[in-house]
């Protein structure tokens, strides 16, 4: 049995402890690995200084929503590749991966000259104070332009994951974050570059990851072909990649926005609390990664069994990945409201003020992030099967619908408290409407399920 066999089998009849090992595991190792490095990177820039490290909290959010066009092609086109496979259609889904994959290059070159254009202006808009404006300028410069790699990445991540192929997502990543950990003490300081020094490494780090996925296109490993003239930009295919893609890229974005808001909330505090809330955000987004990493496996075969209708194995899956994900979100968390303290210092050689911000930041967050495994189960199984419009709202529940209005409102009434406790507030808020979508998604499987079985006895009859 060749590879390409092997990954059809794992996607549509191996056990699903198996299939979510072999899917799964490899993609949260890449991203919690991938997690690591940000806060390596925060860690050797926060030897700098508090304005440093609130330079990179700033430009964080920009890079994301950059990458977000990855998303918005690569998730969007991951969705719909699993189904057309679970159908036996693999010329359509052939169109879809080339598709998807020079449409998100061309478009995140585009957006990414137009940030470089008004870079300064979009800085301050994302919480950059005075003395935080310069060395963001810096990072940014460098960091924004190597995005055009990471945009490749993200899209290649999710196209590679859906066919089955999750090993080789675990190789670009860990490749990209092991030399981004070595080239930061290198660069930063050893080189006396600063933050320069860590945009450099991060730069490296993700040309080394787009060779990875290079390196397994031109050997001929993947089932699709990714040529230009593959590309087909039909009514069907694109509204399929936009209806899961756009949810997606809302989602990223609306990360992006949150973090700017804290940034902004945070400003009135000083230079301490952005850095305190910017450990913060990386240490939470290490859980966060490696859920989705996981959840990544999961969605190839979630979308792939309910292309095939096989009902049975889509529950199990649902009903094992909810368990596996909360058990280690319920690990995560603890460590993290344990050691809080501990762990915010860190990043700081003297700076009391931030560590007391991190640190309760931290507690709260480290105790409601045990409910994200099971509200990313959930709002990433609507987006494999199909549904946008359910995905789109649950997606946007934890940083956008449950997030903004807390963001906005506590701070006024709670003062700095309302920026702390802002996001655990939005988790308990995303898990409650959660359970709601949820209920009425399980009964319409339901009576899927009792469809094909019926339609299966009258042909038999």
């Amino acid at each position: 049995m060749n590879s390409q066999s092997k990954k059809m089998v794992l996607l549509g009849s191996a056990s699903i402890p198996k299939a979510l090992l072999a899917m799964g595991i490899p993609t949260m190792i890449g991203m919690l690995v991938n997690a690591f490095y940000n806060l390596v990177d925060a860690y050797f820039v926060g030897g700098l200084g508090e304005s440093q490290m609130g330079a990179i909290s700033v430009v964080y959010p920009l890079g994301q929503v950059v990458v977000g066009l990855g998303l918005l092609f690569g998730n969007g086109a991951a969705s719909y590749i699993s189904r057309l496979l679970g159908r036996g259609d693999k010329e359509n889904a052939d169109k879809v991966a080339s598709t998807a994959l020079y449409s998100s290059v061309f478009a995140g070159a585009a957006i990414i000259i137009i940030s470089m254009v008004f870079l300064q202006p979009i800085l301050k808009l994302l919480g950059a104070t005075d003395s935080i404006l310069p060395y963001a300028t810096t990072y940014a410069s460098i960091y924004i332009i190597s995005c055009i790699f990471n945009v490749f990445n993200v899209t290649m991540n999710n196209i590679v994951t859906s066919e089955g192929a999750a090993k080789t997502t675990m190789c670009a990543l860990l490749m990209g974050a092991v030399l981004n950990i070595a080239l930061d003490p290198l660069f930063i300081y050893v080189l006396d570059l600063g933050v320069a020094g860590a945009a450099i490494a991060t730069a490296i780090s993700q040309v080394v990851s787009t060779c990875v996925y290079l390196t397994y296109v031109l050997r001929k490993k993947s089932v699709f072909h990714f040529q230009i003239k593959d590309c087909t930009y039909t009514k069907e295919i694109m509204s399929e990649i936009f209806k899961i893609g756009i949810p997606t890229m809302v989602f990223q974005i609306l990360t992006s926005v949150s973090i700017s808001l804290i940034n902004n909330a945070a400003g009135d505090y000083g230079d301490s609390a952005i850095a305190g809330m910017g450990v913060v955000t990386r240490l939470i987004s290490m859980g966060s990664l490696s859920v989705f990493g996981f959840i990544k496996g999961f969605q190839p075969i979630a979308g792939y069994s309910y292309g095939a209708k096989k009902f049975d194995r889509l529950r199990e899956a649902i009903k094992t990945s909810i368990l596996w994900s909360t058990v280690f979100c319920v690990i995560f968390g603890i460590i993290l409201a344990l050691f809080h303290t501990a762990i915010v210092s860190r990043f700081t050689k003297s700076d009391a003020e931030m560590i007391r911000i991190g640190a309760a930041s931290l507690r709260a967050n480290g105790i409601t992030i045990m409910l994200f495994g099971f509200y990313t189960v959930y709002s990433s199984l609507f987006l494999a099967l199909g549904k946008g419009k359910e995905g789109f709202i649950l997606g946007a529940c934890r940083q956008g619908i449950c997030f903004i209005p807390v963001i906005l409102l506590l701070p006024m009434v709670w003062g700095l408290n309302g920026i702390l406790y802002a996001q655990p507030i939005a988790d308990v808020l995303s898990a409650i409407i959660t359970v709601f979508m949820a209920i009425p998604l399980h009964k319409k499987l339901n009576e899927m399920q009792k469809q094909v079985a019926a339609a299966s006895t009258d042909n038999n009859n």
